[in-house]
């Protein structure tokens, strides 16, 4: 998926009969020939298909019903109301599966324990005619109440002209019900060795394998807990104000320009800026920083997080799917909705392979007809019906979406949104790692960071003068200076006669004093004394500090020292970048003395300086043709093209701003330990993949050719088709309990 496509109308359908990984690729292409559809992808593990395009609703429910399947578009409904239908959906279709196992096995169990106790279900006599006629009524029962899903599901395939999972199993049962009946029916047909019934491999098949079914459904429900709990963070009501007074309303009603009213231990319900309180925030579930957030008038709220403990009004700027937790949610689903590069090479093996199955399971037959031992057509049977049986390709679907789901919801746990599955695979493999600098490596907020007083002023007299004479200047240093002495809540004067000289400083007058504030230059030129502090200045500047004078009546009273400050974390994180064997390499547009010091800080060895924003895609390009597979982490805007550029574009933002729409990943948390994490939980999940796609592969491989008898002429060895039925209704849920494993993953911080 490319980055705009998440901009196109999307929505979600719910798919019914959809069997095994098969399916994937029919169902998708039957959407993707519907005139205005951009992308069809399908979860097979949920049963879903997210759609993007400008199309109807009632075209893409009948694209997919003449392919075979039903479908129903579930985009009109919230998250909330989708998950909890999709739950009871699942719990319906569960016990359904459970009553239909116990009525198979019911039948099929006491024949198993006849044939091991009794010994062999032949034909010979009268007897034995009628009471296996009675029980081969019995098992047609069984085939219709228990296994006409699987029989429907075979049919709508055959009139499609295709063949799935279904097609397998209603071949495998039903051949081996038919032959039974012809043995009852008609057993001088069939050679005196021959008549051997199999009702109750018919039964026990269609028991275990909708027992596996209902494991799977069980087991797969757990996939989905990082949706729930996200979904969990959204407040049910909200308090706001309307005709002076405050009020409770549902979450739906709220309004974008609403004052609403927060009190301590609440939920906030929407996005919002306070206009007027003080409090402390958790947003630990959105951002996986455990400390509270510091909120005052003007800072930005975002919905689901926690107001720890002050009463803060705010004004709502974002409601309903507008809001950052909501569009979360929606780039959550949306991921685990879509396939990484090697999920779909599952999908085109899978629609190749249930043909050569019902091929391999002839040739099978066949062999066994022309060369097998006596009774040659009961081996024919039954080595027909175990291929059949044991090669369904279910846990060859399940292998990739289950263990996206996983991933992509232990991502979001850590505060990590990755956007799509090639990002997730993508991330694996990255060797080279851009950083931009400010606001990436750095707070990407200047700030005071030494006062160097020469006389007798104290330090807080010095950054009052230089703040009052700075407030009438937009420049970021300036900025930084007015915010420190506020903070210290000093008193500040009024500035006259201001005057900004370009590339050197400012001067003016701040209560009678003429000051002059600035650099080296600005000092030598107008004949104020500096030497004893050059010294100094050069040490500053050594740590990417920015060293200013100040100077009063043309004397210099301090040396006050600007920085934008190495975030704590910084400094660990890239550490752990390292040990994992990525490149990384420093991008920033300051000058090279500057970039330099922050790069021996942090332990980056190589570093680019003075690059413009039009030139860092350059610089990732330089490195893709050194070979790297390169991640590139900014700010989500001035980044852009870098971004686009990159294998893997990592925005760090507040989930708020653009940085959400911007790149392949984005980090909820300024720390870069969230970058680390990104790529610790796309290996594991990209492990994770491998491990049951290599399960479902050698399962499907190593078992055809034991199931068409391979191992007989040495050992005697024949499968039994109700093995085969076990077999393959447990590596499903192999492949899914597998993929849970990576819920326990937790990336190391050191």
């Amino acid at each position: 998926m490319n980055k705009q496509e998440s901009r196109i109308a999307s929505r979600e359908l719910l798919i019914e009969g959809a069997g095994c990984a098969s399916c994937v690729g029919k169902i998708e292409t039957a959407l993707q020939q519907v005139p205005g559809v951009e992308r069809a992808s399908m979860n097979f593990a949920q049963r879903t298909v997210n759609v993007s395009g400008e199309v109807s609703d009632q075209a893409l429910v009948e694209a997919v019903e003449a392919a075979g399947y039903g479908a129903r578009v579930t985009s009109s409904k919230d998250n909330g109301d989708l998950l909890s239908e999709k739950e009871k959906a699942d719990e319906a279709y569960y016990k359904r599966l459970m009553r239909e196992m116990m009525v198979a096995l019911g039948l099929g169990v006491p024949l198993m324990l006849y044939s091991l106790v009794v010994g062999e279900m032949t034909v010979t006599t009268t007897f034995e005619r009628v009471a296996w006629l009675v029980v081969g009524l019995l098992t047609l029962g069984v085939m219709l109440f228990a296994g006409r899903h699987f029989y429907i599901g075979a049919w709508k395939s055959f009139i499609n002209h295709s063949a799935n999972m279904d097609t397998l199993i209603a071949l495998g049962t039903g051949t081996a019900w038919l032959y039974s009946m012809v043995v009852v029916l008609a057993p001088e047909a069939v050679p005196l060795m021959a008549r051997h019934v199999y009702f109750e491999a018919t039964a026990m098949i269609i028991g275990l394998i909708n027992l596996g079914l209902a494991l799977e459904i069980r087991a797969r429900g757990r996939t989905s807990e990082a949706i729930k709990r996200l979904i969990g963070l959204q407040a049910k009501t909200a308090r706001v104000e309307r005709d002076d007074q405050e009020v409770d309303i549902p979450i739906e009603e709220v309004l974008e320009g609403d004052r609403v009213r927060v009190r301590p231990g609440e939920k906030i319900p929407v996005d919002g800026v306070v206009v007027e309180g003080h409090s402390t925030v958790d947003e630990s579930m959105l951002t996986g920083e455990p400390m509270p957030v510091e909120k005052a008038e003007g800072d930005t709220l975002v919905g689901g997080t926690i107001n720890k403990s002050g009463s803060v009004l705010f004004r709502a700027t974002r409601v309903g799917k507008d809001t950052a937790l909501a569009r979360i949610i929606s780039m959550v689903k949306q991921a685990q909705n879509s396939k990484p590069p090697i999920g779909r090479l599952a999908d085109v093996i899978s629609a190749y392979f249930v043909p050569a199955i019902m091929i391999i399971a002839v040739i099978s037959a066949l062999a066994w007809l022309n060369f097998g031992p006596e009774p040659a057509i009961a081996f024919a049977i039954v080595s027909a019906t175990t291929v059949l049986i044991i090669a369904c390709p279910c846990a060859l679907g399940l292998a990739t979406p289950m263990s996206v789901m996983v991933g992509v919801g232990k991502a979001a746990e850590a505060g990590v949104l990755i956007r799509n599955g090639e990002a997730l695979q993508s991330a694996s493999k990255i060797t080279a790692m851009i950083l931009d600098k400010t606001g990436t490596i750095t707070e990407g907020a200047p700030q005071v960071t030494d006062i160097l007083v020469v006389g007798e002023r104290s330090e807080s007299d010095v950054l009052a003068l230089a703040a009052s004479l700075e407030q009438g200047s937009e420049h970021p240093l300036a900025v930084s200076i007015v915010e420190s002495a506020k903070k210290q809540g000093l008193e500040l004067g009024k500035a006259e006669g201001f005057n900004a000289i370009a590339g050197h400083g400012v001067e003016g007058n701040v209560d009678g004093q003429a000051l002059l504030f600035g650099n080296e230059k600005l000092m030598r030129d107008r004949d104020v004394t500096i030497d004893a502090q050059i010294g100094q200045a050069q040490a500053m500047a050594a740590k990417a500090q920015t060293p200013m004078y100040l100077a009063v009546n043309g004397r210099l009273v301090a040396l006050i020292a600007v920085s934008d400050p190495i975030k704590q974390d910084s400094v660990a994180a890239i550490k752990r970048l390292q040990k994992d064997g990525i490149r990384v390499v420093m991008l920033t547009g300051d000058n090279r003395d500057t970039a330099k010091a922050v790069a021996e800080q942090v332990g980056i060895k190589e570093f680019f300086a003075e690059v413009l924003p039009e030139q860092k895609s350059d610089k990732v390009a330089e490195l893709q043709q050194q070979g790297e597979t390169v991640g590139m982490t900014g700010d989500g805007i001035n980044d852009a093209p870098a971004l686009a550029l990159a294998n893997v574009g990592f925005a760090i933002g507040t989930g708020t701003d653009v940085a959400i729409e911007s790149a392949d990943v984005t980090l909820m948390r300024g720390s870069l330990h969230g970058l680390a994490d990104a790529i610790a939980i796309s290996r594991a999940t990209l492990r994770n993949i491998r491990q049951n796609l290599f399960g479902a592969f050698i399962y499907n491989a190593a078992g055809v050719p034991v199931a068409a008898g391979l191992l007989y002429p040495f050992f005697g060895m024949l499968l039994s088709p109700v093995i085969a039925g076990a077999a393959m209704a447990f590596s499903s849920l192999t492949v899914v309990t597998n993929a849970n494993r990576l819920r326990l993953f937790k990336p190391q911080e050191h």
